[in-house]
């Protein structure tokens, strides 16, 4: 299998990506050929540095004279910098020359690339992005991260189909429960999208609908799909993300206050290791972007090497799992039903 890097995307690029790299073919053997795409110059000074190998023939950087800045116009951006490392990583795709695509550059030109290039699946209108999140009976992924905040209803039950689809064939789920994010269980809570979401959930044949979930069932609840608009999915995922770095640093700072509980947490170190994995976002990697004509994988702006390296794998394991092609059979299967 071949992945297109974005070597410039992140905000620590393009070292922690060229870290990745490294670890991903070491890591990796089912990863046949990395094209590094960005500016060869920064690529090769970086690589010397880091002690990359370059002409390992696994390896090939395609240079990019064009880089689109993390608060930069996506969109705008995209159409304005062909030259840029989204676009020709992209367009590697597009071609086929590449089986996945994999950045932690900036969200709103990557969806904007993929959707004007590689197209969104039949079916489909807006591409959403699934992103894990760890809870006591597993992985949970909401859907839409933000890829579209300006959801339609019909946009979630394409994304409840897609997920299901996802954690059948990515996560081996045998029956994926997907819940409706409201601010209350009852079938009459919610707001005047969630409601009409929810009446047409409840009739879309092929998913297993569990109704309105709340922010607990996040981490209490058996889930594997949680539907929301990428306004609330990206607001959500961002508060999740800061509250725990927030009681990790309020524990730190707690335990540094008393000789007794310092040596409290060297007893339960290998504890605390194993939580920060299971919580961290460099664990998972990157987001699918689900909906679009190939694999679109898109890592955390602030990803380090370790999250690169994972987003690569999660590349790698949509690529084999053949995960689109499960995507447009649950979507054809669900069009001849309902006509």
């Amino acid at each position: 299998m071949k992945v297109a890097l974005d070597v410039m995307g992140g905000d620590r690029a393009p070292s922690v990506n060229i870290l990745g790299a490294m670890d991903a073919l070491r890591y990796y053997p089912k990863l046949k050929h990395l094209f590094l795409v960005g500016d060869q110059a920064q690529i090769m000074a970086e690589a010397n540095l880091q002690g990359f190998n370059l002409s390992d023939s696994r390896v090939s950087i395609v240079h990019a004279a064009e880089a689109i800045g993390m608060a930069e116009p996506g969109a705008k951006s995209v159409r304005k910098k062909k030259q840029s490392s989204i676009n020709l990583a992209m367009d590697l795709v597009k071609e086929g020359t590449a089986d996945a695509f994999v950045s932690a550059g900036n969200t709103g030109a990557v969806v904007a690339s993929a959707t004007l290039k590689l197209r969104t699946i039949p079916g489909v209108d807006r591409a959403g992005i699934a992103s894990a999140l760890p809870n006591e009976f597993g992985l949970c992924h909401i859907l839409d991260a933000g890829a579209n905040p300006e959801a339609k209803p019909e946009h979630l039950v394409a994304y409840a189909v897609m997920g299901t689809a996802f954690a059948k064939g990515v996560l081996n789920v045998q029956r994926p429960k997907v819940g409706l994010m409201s601010n209350g269980e009852e079938d009459e809570k919610g707001t005047a999208f969630t409601k009409e979401t929810f009446k047409l959930l409840k009739n879309t044949p092929g998913i297993h609908f569990v109704g309105n979930v709340e922010g607990s069932d996040l981490f209490e609840t058996e889930l594997d799909v949680v539907l929301c608009d990428g306004f609330v999915g990206n607001v959500m995922l961002k508060t999740i993300e800061a509250t725990a770095k927030a009681v990790s640093k309020w524990l730190k700072t707690e335990i540094k206050e008393n000789p007794l509980r310092i040596a409290g947490a060297m007893l339960a170190q290998g504890a605390f290791k194993a939580l920060k994995e299971k919580s961290s976002y460099e664990t998972y990697g990157g987001s699918p972007l689900l909906g679009v004509n190939g694999v679109v994988i898109i890592a955390h702006g602030s990803s380090s090497s370790l999250a690169i390296r994972n987003a690569i794998r999660v590349g790698l394991e949509s690529v084999e799992s053949q995960v689109n092609p499960h995507i447009e059979r649950a979507l054809a299967g669900i069009a001849s039903a309902q006509a």
